[in-house]
């Protein structure tokens, strides 16, 4: 398979490629689940998307006509989180769990644990939830029925043994596990899961794309939401592949045309969700830090700008040329400056004042490193700024 499924943006209500859905006729359960200990332990302020999740109608978040939502905002107890799970997971109907938390390695078995409000490291074993628990009562539920949106922050341990082991938060072989994992901070102000939020945001919004777009979308804006993004290992389930066929399998099409022809008819939803579709695939196929997972972000950035969209359009060039710097392209690069332009240049045509004035500052720093060949671009920018 050289790309994600047939692309699209199904009706609101259908069930989303990749959702655990079993159709509208069938209730689901939603878990929002954010952890995190207590004081001086807490690296990530889990609890702070919980809020904007339960806006969220219930029955968007597990793709299903009614759904019911069990909520746990830092729990105290593992055996309490496992017993709500269980009970969750007895529903016969499709399952979504959203977590937010960190995860520390338990230095005995080498097994990660989800941190709980009492979790400190010498009391790991006993007051954190194992990961594997997770795992094994959703490993119970049928093969499809069940999705993971996951945010997590990583103690130095687990980030490595997770870019080591790739499978080390491997749900099963029934779960679909879509996911952020960021280095917790060693100090200062607890992570955000911005992630997640992007996630609710997106379905509040009305947008009703295949989960690996919202995935790939909320990974994005995740990034673009702090003016120095943590490295971050994502987590997406692998395509369904299809056995060929005895006759040689066509050439893979270019995806291109029918992306802009969507723009250009003003379908500009279809286009976009298409476009992050194959963002995805580029990112499970080669990593965020690839020249093909930036073409993709350049791409809708650009699609942005023909919806007439210039404070996303400026987010997504402001990320691909980061990116492109990331990929030790050096700043006098042609590609990486014409990102830096056509950043600039969207953020001119911001209408709303506040939120150009919060881009600004990224931009700026940008421009520092990536002054460009137009004279003076720096200087106008400043003064623009006032």
């Amino acid at each position: 398979m050289t790309g994600p499924p047939a692309p699209g943006v199904p009706e609101a209500g259908a069930a989303s490629a990749g959702t655990a859905s079993t159709g509208t006729a069938s209730a689901g359960t939603a878990v929002l689940l954010a952890a995190a200990p207590a004081g001086r332990g807490r690296a990530i302020d889990a609890a702070s998307v919980l809020p904007v999740l339960a806006a969220v109608p219930p029955g968007v978040l597990t793709g299903t006509a009614t759904a019911t939502v069990v909520e746990l905002a830092d729990p105290l107890d593992p055996q309490t989180v496992l017993t709500r799970l269980r009970a969750a997971a007895a529903s016969p109907g499709p399952l979504v769990v959203f977590l937010a938390g960190q995860l520390h390695l338990d230095k005995r078995q080498f097994l990660p644990h989800l941190a709980l409000a009492r979790t400190t490291t010498a009391t790991l074993r006993y007051t954190a939830l194992p990961w594997h628990w997770l795992a094994g009562e959703l490993g119970r539920r049928p093969a499809g029925s069940t999705t993971v949106v996951a945010d997590l922050a990583a103690d130095p341990d687990v980030w490595q043994r997770l870019t080591a082991a790739p499978d080390l938060l491997h749900l099963g072989p029934g779960a679909h596990l879509y996911g952020r994992v960021t280095q917790a901070p060693r100090r200062g102000e607890p992570a955000t899961p911005d992630y997640l939020r992007a996630w609710a945001e997106l379905w509040r919004a009305g947008a009703r794309p295949p989960l690996p777009a919202l995935h790939a979308e909320a990974a994005v804006r995740a990034s673009a939401a702090r003016a120095t993004a943590p490295e971050q290992y994502l987590l997406a389930p692998a395509p369904v592949v299809v056995p060929a066929a005895p006759a040689p399998a066509p050439a893979a099409q270019d995806p291109h045309p029918a992306i802009l022809a969507a723009a250009m008819a003003g379908r500009h939803g279809e286009a976009a969700a298409v476009a992050a579709a194959w963002e995805s695939e580029a990112l499970r196929r080669h990593g965020p830090r690839s020249a093909e997972a930036v073409h993709w972000t350049e791409v809708r950035a650009d699609l942005a700008r023909l919806a007439g969209e210039p404070a996303r359009s400026c987010e997504l060039w402001l990320a691909a040329a980061e990116s492109r710097l990331a990929l030790r392209q050096p700043a006098d690069d042609p590609d990486v400056e014409a990102a830096v332009d056509r950043a600039h240049h969207q953020w001119e045509r911001i209408g709303d004042r506040a939120r150009a004035g919060a881009m600004a500052p990224a931009l700026v720093a940008l421009r520092e490193r990536v002054p460009g060949r137009r004279p003076g671009a720096l200087d106008a920018l400043r003064r623009r700024m006032g």
